[in-house]
């Protein structure tokens, strides 16, 4: 018997997906627990309804994150920080710090905890930092760390 999933179940399959079941399965534990509906032809229907409009959701946010991507490689984002007189800074620079600096420099709000620096930044110059958006979608931030 054909289902589609209502929900992510273990071992069988993900959201909004079209899985062949046994009967019994269906019938006694996955359609009474709202996990899945029968494949019927209204259901699938709305089945590929609703995958068309998942489609144009993500193609949109997938634009979106295109532009904030450009606007993060077009010049590097300036932090200050304390230094000494050898060009050594006072402690090392942080994702939240890198975080704060997108936000005020470029506008965009970036969770820290997606940004990673590549190396651990103790001294003045240009530096690199990763950051992930999530579905494979990663790119590489230049920061530059100047004097205050």
């Amino acid at each position: 018997m054909q289902v589609i999933l209502i929900q992510d179940v273990d071992n069988l399959g993900g959201r909004n997906e079209l899985v062949t079941v046994k009967n019994g399965y269906a019938r006694n534990f996955l359609i009474p627990q709202k996990f899945a509906v029968e494949a019927n032809p209204a259901n699938l229907k709305q089945h590929e309804e609703r995958l068309k409009v998942i489609a144009k959701k993500e193609a949109a946010m997938l634009a979106e994150l295109n532009k904030v991507i450009e606007v993060l490689k077009a010049s590097p984002v300036k932090l200050g920080a304390k230094t000494g007189t050898s060009g050594k800074i006072f402690g090392s620079i942080t994702s939240l710090q890198i975080a704060r600096a997108i936000r005020d420099q470029k506008g965009y709000e970036i969770d820290r905890k997606r940004i990673s620096v590549v190396e651990e930044v103790k001294e003045l110059g240009t530096h690199k930092a990763s950051i992930d958006f999530g579905n494979g979608n990663t790119v590489e931030v230049d920061f530059e760390v100047v004097a205050e």
